[in-house]
């Protein structure tokens, strides 16, 4: 969800007075109960994994595709960096026009190239194109690019509310689909002829794949690789990310607007003299997909914001190869640093994230950030990787 999004809503709700924003309160529903994800059945599990096979080439090609002036940090960065550590498709993160892209609500990063340059070296096209949520669903280079794709045969791959571009590029109508609970009932409106899956991560159909929110992006990279290269690969991976167990179910009512998010969300905008900037170091093969979620997360609690910062100002190299341009010198860091990237695995680096969240905000504003990642967190209604 973006934070410009809800502090809007929430300025809006207070301008109607306490009595409209008491009425608007009462009439959100409480926490809800915990929700059991039901399990999904072999066969369909089965048919996700034939419809995402690769098409042509044994070595397929993924495209990663953003707009420049913002596109979702861990929607852009997990799919990279789950891709190349597997190393079976060559993966190439592209911006709609030249320059660095930046990453909401954090990070920069220098992409591989643009959608012409891409189209230049592969005239035929990807296998796959990831098609993160942007700023604006409506770009026309971004439409018409990803419209060109899957005219040539690319399986679209929509992370979270990357779903709402590919809805505006008229690609979920009569297909089956799923998105970041915050925006279903937009999404509906952009394509009523659209069916609404409910319980899944992942939904695939007729060459278009859309998942849940924000961190639904790792069972879905893990899910692209089984059907690339076999259970045992992507089982593999799932080890070296720190994922013991996965699969494809999803607690869909576990996630939604509750009082108690409303709540929380309402007192940390209005405590604006409290908000921080935290300091995150970059360095030279730092696992990007742990500072992607590290980044993402802290930068989610309404009171912080997590600034990156390296000894130059040339973009630092990742672990698979991202180019993240710092935002600061290291000489102009924040005093206020956060826990240095380590080796943990990246699953275990959101739970340490959010438990450093709750230390620091209180268990509302980590639940707070949870939810909008879409990831089920302690009482959790879900068990955090598992779906």
């Amino acid at each position: 969800m973006r934070v410009r999004r809800f502090v809007n809503l929430a300025v809006a709700v207070l301008a109607l007075g306490l009595g409209g924003f008491a009425a608007w309160l009462l009439a959100l529903p409480p926490a809800p109960a915990p929700v059991t994800a039901p399990p999904v059945p072999a066969g369909e599990v089965a048919a996700i994994l034939d419809a995402l096979r690769p098409p042509t080439r044994e070595r397929p090609l993924v495209a990663i595709v953003g707009i420049n002036d913002a596109t979702e940090t861990t929607d852009y960065l997990m799919p990279l960096g789950i891709l190349r550590r597997a190393d079976v498709a060559e993966v190439v993160t592209l911006a709609t026009e030249p320059g660095p892209v930046r990453l909401y609500p954090a990070l920069a990063v220098d992409p591989d190239g643009t959608i012409a340059e891409f189209d230049s070296r592969h005239p035929e096209g990807a296998d796959y194109v990831i098609v993160p949520a942007m700023s604006r669903d409506d770009d026309p280079l971004a439409l018409a690019w990803i419209r060109s794709q899957a005219g040539k045969g690319a399986t679209i791959i929509s992370v979270c509310a990357g779903a709402k571009v590919v809805a505006a590029a008229g690609l979920l109508e009569g297909r089956r689909a799923t998105t970041h609970w915050y925006y279903l009932d937009e999404l509906l409106e952009m394509s009523p002829a659209m069916t609404y899956v409910a319980d899944r991560r992942i939904v695939v159909d007729d060459g278009v794949a859309t998942t849940t929110g924000i961190t639904a992006s790792m069972p879905m990279m893990l899910t692209l690789i089984e059907a690339i290269a076999g259970r045992g690969r992507a089982d593999s991976v799932a080890q070296d990310l720190g994922v013991s167990e996965r699969d494809l179910r999803h607690a869909s009512g576990a996630f939604r607007l509750t009082r108690p998010f409303a709540l929380t969300v309402l007192g940390n905008v209005l405590t604006f003299w409290n908000r921080e900037e935290l300091g995150l170091a970059l360095s030279p093969g730092m696992d990007e997909v742990s500072l992607a979620l590290v980044a993402d997360a802290w930068s989610r609690t309404y009171r912080s914001r997590a600034v990156t910062f390296a000894d130059a100002t040339a973009p630092v190299r990742t672990r698979a190869g991202a180019r993240i341009i710092p935002d600061r010198p290291a000489g102009q860091a924040s005093a206020q640093r956060l826990p240095a990237i380590g080796d943990r695995p990246p699953a275990h680096a959101l739970d340490d994230a959010l438990g450093a969240i709750e230390q620091r905000y209180g268990d509302g504003t980590s639940r707070v950030v949870a939810m909008q990642l879409e990831y089920g967190w302690k009482g959790g209604k879900m068990e955090g990787w598992k779906y």
